[in-house]
Formats: C-alpha cells, structure tokens, sequence
C-alpha cells in the first residue's frame, strides 16, 4: 500500500507578502468572474480596473493581519527627513502627507527612490502600542517644524563653524561677516534646513515615546476597553454597528486571503499560510524590539530603558538600484527593505 505523504506547511510573512507587487498589486482573477455584470475579457479595460482595485484590498488585508505592531522608518539620505510607515513599503503619497513646507523646494515635486532609505524599524508585541506610538512620533515630528524651540533655530558658534570656509582668507571675509550673527535667529534657508533634519530627533522622540509608554501600560493601557466613563444610547449603538462592521471586514480579508494561500499553496506544491511570524515581535508588552540600519545612531537618544532589544537591519542595495518590479509601480518608493540581520 502507497503511503501518502502530507504537504510540508509554509507560513510566509504577511508583511513582506504585502510589499510584493507580482502577486499582491495584480492577484489572479478567474476571467468567468462577473464584472459589471458578466465576465469581461482580461484585456479589457474594465478587467484590468477590477484587478488593480482587487489588488489595493488584497493589499490592505493582509496589512490588516500585523496592523500597528510595526513601524518602518526611512530617511532622505540628502536632506535628512524622516518620514514614519506602518507597512514595510513605501509610497509616494506616504512621503509628501509627512512633509512640511518650509519655503521653495522644501516639499519636491517628484519623489525620488534612491533618496529614501531605512533608517530603522519598531516592533510590539501588541498593536496597540505600536498605534499609540506611531501617533506620538507623527506629533512630536509635526508639533517641532511648525512650532521649532528656539534654540534648534538659533545660530551659534557651533552652527557657524560648520560652514566656515578652509581656506585662511576666505575664512577671515566669513568670521568678519557672521561674527554678528551669534544669538540670532537663522535666516530663512538656514531655518528650513535646521528643520527639515530629523534624524537626531526622530531617535529622541522614539526613546521618549517608549519611556511614556512604560507608564501608561503600568497605568493599566492594555487592560481598558476604550471606552471613558458612561456612554449614551446612541454611543452605544455606534459603538456596535463600528464592531459589527470591524467583523465583517475581518471576514472578507479573510476570504481573500484564503484564495491567495490557495494560488501559491497550488504553484509551490506546498500547504503555504499566510500569517504574522511569532518569532519577529517580543513576547511581552514592555519589551520593544528596535532594528538599526546604523547601530551608532542609536546614541542620538541620551538612555534606553534595559526592556528595548536593539538589533541590526540586513544591508542591500535596492533602494540605490531600483528593480523591475519597483519600476513597474510609480507610487512605491521602497518595499522589502527591512530584513533583520541574523548572527
């Protein structure tokens, strides 16, 4: 008697399932599916339509799965912006919402892809946390360009001496001219620069959103319901009908997800599962796992708490050569990027 030998199990992350643009951004549809009531050519117009909007909620549902229990960072390698992600990949529209205009050319017309790179990435064992911090490092981020401290806008000996020519001559015309200068606010290009540098304070403000979050789970953050105080009837009934349509989302991402598993089970020849890997989030909610693309910028914060697990990010290269896949999405600008670097 033939022994029949079961399918070997393969769970794939969901989070680098969904920065994949050749199964996820176009997913393959039976061409018998009813579109627009009756099935329509794949080379038409409005199959294709239906593909690329199938794609964005295939998209979405497999986000859904880790939603808020990563955060991916990247920054401007020229102008040292900061821009905050809870997806592995990045978009265009992701980058221009986060930045802030501060005169011309602040803001580009065009973004480019080999100017953004990790810089790092925060994982939680639990989405709320990562939610609650994603929130405050948008905040801290936005409150300190329109509302800059002084002295981050201020010039100093420091300042001056950054930009002070090499050459003796040249470098007596610049003292002589900015001697003065010491005390007062920069001008204007000056100020935008100061600004739009976030690197230094991007790794403050996730060490200080870490230290108030220590707080609040002491304080029982975890533990509440969401709900303050008493909640009237109409409250109430939003409240239901917000769950009830929470559930019925979670079914059809299920749904969809469930006919991806199925694709790549039947072309792998294997029982593959889509799903969060345990191995990648810590395992309790005061421990914080952060990867550094640069271990060394982590000392721009002044103290970690001893519960932050630090580790490093596998370097390539795509951010620098873009390929095929990425050239063929004009709205992706990284995807795939954050790989722990294993010992």
């Amino acid at each position: 008697m033939a022994s029949t030998t079961k399918p070997i199990q393969k769970i794939l992350d969901s989070t680098r399932i969904a920065s994949l643009s050749k199964f996820v951004r176009r997913p393959p549809i039976d061409p018998q599916t009813p579109i627009q009531g009756k099935p329509r050519n794949p080379e038409s117009n409005a199959f294709k339509e239906y593909a690329k909007r199938e794609g964005v909620r295939l998209q979405k549902a497999l986000n859904a799965i880790t939603h808020g229990k990563n955060i991916f960072v990247y920054h401007n390698v020229r102008t040292k912006q900061v821009v905050y992600s809870l997806t592995r990949y990045l978009e265009k529209n992701n980058v221009l919402n986060q930045m802030v205009y501060h005169g011309k050319k602040t803001v580009p017309a065009e973004v480019r892809r080999d100017m953004w790179v990790p810089y790092y990435s925060v994982h939680f064992s639990d989405s709320k946390l990562g939610l609650r911090a994603y929130q405050m490092l948008r905040e801290f981020s936005m409150q300190r360009q329109l509302a800059p401290p002084k002295e981050m806008i201020t010039v100093t000996e420091e300042f001056l001496a950054a930009k002070r020519p090499k050459g003796p001559v040249e470098a007596e015309l610049y003292d002589r001219m900015n001697r003065k200068r010491v005390g007062n606010t920069m001008e204007k290009k000056e100020r935008a620069r100061a600004l739009m540098d976030q690197k230094a304070t991007s790794v403050a403000d996730i060490a200080a959103v870490l230290s108030i979050q220590k707080e609040e789970i002491a304080n029982g953050l975890l533990s509440r319901d969401g709900s303050r105080g008493y909640l009237t009837r109409k409250a109430r009934q939003r409240r239901r009908e917000a769950l009830h349509q929470e559930q019925e989302r979670a079914k059809e991402n299920a749904a969809r997800i469930g006919v991806l598993e199925g694709y790549l089970s039947k072309r792998s020849g294997e029982d593959v599962k889509i799903g969060e890997v345990e191995s990648d989030y810590p395992e309790t909610a005061e421990t914080v796992k952060i990867l550094w693309h640069d271990v060394h910028d982590a000392h721009y914060a002044e103290a970690w708490d001893s519960s932050i697990q630090h580790g490093k990010l596998e370097r390539t290269r795509n951010s620098i050569i873009p390929g095929e896949a990425r050239l063929a999405n004009p709205d992706l600008i990284a995807d795939n990027e954050f790989k722990e670097q294993k010992e």
